[in-house]
């Protein structure tokens, strides 16, 4: 039994009556082998592992919580934030002495927050939480068709939702937690940045804050789950003093590359649901501060007044992008998205080469941030030691860390992560810093630790698209050939047009947070995507065959219009035909124009990742019946392509929801149909990091 069960289910009981007050006033696979590698762990921790879980599993230190609701905290231009603060207590009291800090800069609201810490701590209190987690976890039906679904569930028992949630059994273990409403958004005042500068500067300021309370000893370590773990690594910005450590669970440092604008189209199916959620829980009022009595009428006042002022941020944006059909016709908001050099499209993307403290991030290859976490772990200029990356083959619900905890396999999220902070934080020698830099696991393989990304042992090597039937995608719009030799005959154009059979695709699944993962037919398998597809298939491989790294899709385009939109999938298709995507990328026509220095070339000189201006100003339209040149950037990727399995490439004129142009893109291009063209003298083809050639 945990020490000062009963005292700590008192504090629980009570925070959470304040809770539901407060709710009712405002609502009325297996790992692969492989030894560790440069002197670090491998991917279960070795021997250090037991001692990171028993810090999280054993007694805790403190019998209970003591927390101080809607705490204002003042900006240097007035605006005032509110926090929820939640530190250890001994004997129903607060604890006395000075202890290190877990900051999460909340986007959601800290009320929904707080309602889901007290229901996971009232759980842990009856004993039941790991009970439950491990129950859910184990769920599993084969040979019902709800493998998808499953995938999800086995998730429950890998600390995952701990490590999301700033569990209150940190505090119980000595630290004390914030959740801070960011500017605009749930109990703070001011209008909503959405990543801009003055999140970064408000970031600093509440950590400069922090240090200065009578309770904190100066360590301040950032934490956060999607929205709050770009905040997280936000905070890095200004880098304060009192920010000593990172640990970032499905983060991104670059919106627009991974969401708001790839290849110039927005990811509508995820971007637009998510403004109008965050809208409406910015217009929950501060009840907390009534039921705790730290209700301040003028506060709430501006509050209120902020809100009226600005009720739907970026919203008119949006809806101004899907309408306008002429650059005259933008709002100065919406000119700001398309123009690189604005100051909102400049804070969408976290400079982290400013980052000097240790950081762990996780992520996932088809998260709807699965594009950009590879590139940021290289950028992030400190040792292996201080920064880890851990990804995935999952979506944003989990990230795929099923079976998190078990023999063999990565130690649970929490764990991994309490490891961090009491290392970084309290200066505990737990070994923490000797895990793997890079956990990952391989489409099509297991769990691994990889000394590099991309691998050392990848070469990049051109495969080539051509006519020649695979006879393997008969559904296809076109079934070709894939070959590391030019192939190609006469010269050829070959059709695609627009269509919607992208509902049921894996780039459906990612931007849908995983949802419709649980539709196996759709997630796993494209064929029923590829029949708007143009197919192109390759032999079989004979051993396994990695493909780790970045890819480029060159090809030769025809248009009908003055615009167009082509993506384009690399697949891992197995023996018995089932095609499953493994990358994804897009890009608009008009928008092609590559910035040479920001992009990635291979030896050769091909592109691995091509860069984009993404600039309204810098369009150059397509000619209809004029061939143009499109190096299209797919995402990062680490997989294994199994003994008689074949590489595939898919191309296709449309991806909704996952990638939606604006409407002056959209109204050049018309969605007329667009032509491939298979040109000996103008080849198209994918530029690829492989272990080993694929067989002619």
């Amino acid at each position: 039994m945990k020490s000062g069960l009963f005292v700590r289910a008192a504090s629980v009981r009570s925070l959470t009556a304040a809770v539901v007050l407060t709710v009712c006033a405002a609502f009325a696979t297996p790992p692969a082998s492989g030894a560790p590698v440069g002197g670090f762990t491998g991917i279960d921790g070795g021997n250090l592992a037991a001692g990171w879980k028993a810090a999280v599993d054993g007694p805790r230190p403190y019998s209970g919580i003591s927390p101080d609701l809607a705490v204002p905290i003042t900006m240097d231009d007035g605006t005032v934030l509110k926090a929820d603060i939640i530190h250890p207590a001994k004997d129903g009291h607060l604890a006395d002495g000075k202890r290190p800090v877990i900051l999460q800069m909340q986007g959601y609201g800290k009320l929904p927050i707080l309602v889901g810490q007290a229901l996971l701590a009232a759980a842990d209190g009856l004993g039941i939480e790991k009970p439950l987690e491990d129950w859910v976890g184990s769920l599993n039906l084969p040979g019902v068709g709800l493998d998808g679904l499953f995938d999800l569930t086995r998730q429950a028992d890998a600390g995952a939702l701990e490590a999301a949630a700033q569990d209150w059994a940190l505090a119980e273990s000595g630290y004390t937690l914030v959740q801070v409403d960011i500017r605009g958004t749930g109990t703070s005042g001011g209008d909503w940045q959405v990543f801009g500068d003055r999140e970064k500067q408000d970031a600093a300021e509440v950590i400069d804050w922090i240090t200065r309370q009578p309770w904190s000893d100066g360590n301040v370590g950032t934490m956060g789950t999607s929205f709050t773990a770009i905040s997280a690594l936000e905070a890095t910005d200004r880098m304060p003093p009192g920010l000593k450590a990172v640990f970032a669970y499905e983060g991104s440092a670059d919106i627009f590359g991974d969401i708001a604008g790839p290849g110039g189209a927005v990811g509508a199916g995820f971007l637009i649901p998510w403004l109008l959620g965050v809208n409406a829980l910015k217009m929950i009022p501060d009840v907390t501060s009534l039921v705790v009595g730290k209700f301040d009428p003028a506060q709430q006042m501006q509050w209120l007044k902020d809100r009226l002022a600005d009720p739907l941020t970026l919203v008119g944006m949006v809806i101004n992008g899907y309408t306008a059909v002429t650059p005259a016709q933008l709002t100065e908001q919406a000119r700001e998205l398309v123009d690189p050099s604005s100051p909102f499209r400049r804070g969408l993307k976290t400079d982290v080469t400013h980052i000097r403290v240790p950081t762990f991030m996780v992520g996932a290859w088809f998260d709807i941030f699965g594009s950009t976490p590879t590139d940021t772990f290289d950028a992030i200029p400190v040792p292996e030691e201080q920064k880890k990356l851990i990804m995935g083959d999952g979506y944003h619900a989990g990230s795929g860390v099923a079976g998190f905890g078990r023999p063999g396999m990565p130690p649970r999220l929490d764990v991994l992560q309490r490891a961090w902070f009491d290392h970084w934080l309290r200066g505990i020698d737990n070994g923490i810093e000797k895990y793997a830099p890079l956990t990952v696991k391989q489409q099509g393989g297991g769990w691994t630790d990889a000394p590099e990304f991309p691998r050392a042992e990848a070469t990049y090597r051109r495969m080539y698209l051509d006519d020649i039937s695979s006879g393997t995608s008969p559904d296809s719009k076109y079934d070709g050939g894939l070959s590391a030799t030019p192939r190609q005959g006469d010269v050829r154009d070959l059709t695609v047009a627009p269509g919607l059979l992208s509902l049921c695709g894996r780039d459906t699944a990612r931007i849908w947070a995983g949802a419709t993962s649980i539709i196996e037919a759709c997630a796993n398998d494209s064929r029923v995507w590829e029949r708007d597809g143009l197919s192109f298939t390759s032999n079989p491989v004979a051993r396994p065959t990695t493909v780790s790294g970045p890819i480029n899709a060159h090809l030769n385009v025809v248009e009908d219009a003055s615009d167009g939109y082509w993506v384009a999938t690399v697949n891992d298709v197995s023996p018995d035909g089932n095609s499953r995507e493994i990358s994804g990328g897009q890009l608009v026509a008009s928008l092609r124009q590559i910035d040479d220095a920001h992009s990635k070339k291979s030896s050769g000189g091909d592109y691995t990742e091509p860069a984009y201006y993404l600039d309204l100003g810098r369009r150059q339209p397509t000619v209809p019946g004029v061939p143009v040149t499109l190096d299209i950037a797919l995402t990062p990727i680490d997989a294994v392509l199994q003994p008689g399995h074949r590489l595939r490439v898919d191309l296709y004129a449309s991806n909704f929801p996952k990638g939606l142009p604006p409407m002056i893109l959209l109204a050049d291009s018309g969605l007329k149909p667009e032509h491939l063209r298979l040109d000996p003298a103008a080849p198209s083809w994918v530029n690829l990091p492989l272990t080993a050639p694929i067989p002619e």
